[in-house]
């Protein structure tokens, strides 16, 4: 049986580990992975056609612990323990709940002290007690409603049979119900950069380079964590060195070598082809949702690819999410309302990581090549269960789409053509 620790509007835990409002997804499932001979019995629960419309959320069956993450952000939201018979807790280093201290009005109230009137649901018929960040629920019978005038505390059980807790909740701020995820703590940065949002820098329908907008820890010592906050801006090109994306985003979270390129069948010259002795690489930064590819030879940038890590995608929780945003422009079509005090001839579209698949066809107007399908598996003979995902081909981009019709991930490359013109080497 675990033994946990509650802070109210913080975390659950222990000294090895903890859960902590605020914390990303994939933290928390690493931590889940290292306690996998204590914690079993996980489960994750999601929306396969709106992701966004429903809670991501990681259900802990044996332990009766229900962790709740907001589905834009993937961030935890909401700590729910909602079987209390089925874990330890303690608040300040002593027991409220045990298989020998029941969780009674008159146990909450001497370790968390006094706090407002709780608040009766009649449909539901439980009292939910609030604290600020903490709420506790007692299913208590409706024929005790009337005598709830003078408080919980007042209420008078047969044969002293005081109700017990039947669900907690950690949450930040005054009200579960008006709660958001907090900004990411301090305690999950762990030397990384994070990204608050990407800029794709384009021009003339060209993609031109990438602009970060960074978020890691401060040096300093402030007592107030927001003072610990360093944001910071970093660009990057086609063609930059290795040295250059290490001096901008610091060392990558893992290299990984192609062992080949499957989608070279598709261009027009395949056949001329020579399988090259040396391996493209490329430098994963899995807090910052993205890869860049280097070429084997010169070293320098080939391509970025922005995942979006949506759940039910096979890479899912590989990456956090990258909060891109990708301006599109295309040539107006005739009749499209164009009047001769318009000066513009083209229109444009910002194309995020919450856009559907479906938006960006209708913008796009003129019909796309048939899309690539992409089977992934982690070995041959081994079957995809999240099936398969379709490539698109726009301008300089591919965007890989899910069947619920969301952007899994955009890859963005320099056209052969415009390598040679920026960069001999390159060619």
């Amino acid at each position: 049986m675990l033994d946990l620790d509650v802070v109210p509007e913080r975390s659950l835990g222990n000294e090895q580990w903890e859960f902590i409002l605020g914390q990303p997804f994939f933290q928390t499932v690493n931590i889940l992975k290292h306690q996998d001979r204590v914690i079993k019995g996980v489960q994750v629960w999601y929306s396969e056609q709106n992701p966004l419309q429903m809670d991501l959320v990681i259900n802990l069956s044996q332990d009766g612990i229900r962790l709740i993450f907001d589905s834009t952000w993937q961030r935890l939201k909401v700590i729910e323990v909602y079987n209390v018979t089925k874990v330890k807790l303690k608040y300040c280093g002593v027991h409220f709940n045990t298989p020998h201290v029941q969780p009674t009005i008159a146990q909450i109230d001497q370790s968390f002290g006094a706090t407002h009137p709780g608040v009766y649901d009649s449909e539901r018929q439980v009292f939910v007690l609030n604290f600020r960040g903490l709420s506790f629920t007692f299913p208590i019978e409706s024929k005790l409603e009337p005598r709830y005038a003078h408080g919980l505390g007042s209420l008078q059980f047969p044969n002293g049979a005081s109700p017990t807790v039947s669900k907690m909740c950690i949450y930040s701020g005054n009200s579960l119900t008006d709660t958001r995820c907090p900004l990411l703590p301090i305690q999950c940065f762990y030397g990384s950069c994070h990204l608050e949002c990407l800029e794709v820098l384009r021009e003339n329908s060209v993609t031109q380079g990438i602009q970060f907008h960074l978020l890691t820890e401060g040096a300093g010592q402030g007592k107030l964590s927001e003072l610990r906050r360093k944001t910071f801006e970093r660009r990057l090109r086609f063609g930059d060195s290795c040295e250059d994306v290490t001096s901008a985003l610091g060392c990558p979270s893992k290299i990984f070598y192609k062992a080949e390129d499957k989608m070279r069948i598709h261009s027009s010259e395949a056949h001329k082809m020579v399988r090259s002795r040396s391996s493209d690489y490329y430098f994963n930064y899995f807090t910052l949702g993205m890869d860049i590819l280097f070429d084997a030879y010169t070293h320098r940038v080939k391509k970025f690819v922005l995942h979006t890590n949506y759940p039910g995608h096979y890479n899912f929780n590989l990456y956090c999410r990258c909060e891109f945003k990708i301006p599109l422009t295309v040539e107006k079509a005739p009749g499209d309302g164009a009047t001769l005090i318009q000066l513009s001839e083209y229109e444009e579209m910002a194309v995020t990581a919450y856009t559907k698949w479906k938006e960006v066809e209708k913008f796009l107007v003129k019909p796309l090549v048939k899309p690539v399908v992409l089977n992934r598996a982690s070995t041959t003979n081994t079957k995809n269960p999240f099936g398969s995902t379709f490539c698109y081909s726009v301008q300089d981009m591919i965007f890989e789409v899910m069947q619920n019709s969301h952007i899994a991930s955009v890859t963005l490359y320099q056209p052969a053509a415009a390598a040679q013109t920026r960069d001999p080497l390159m060619s």
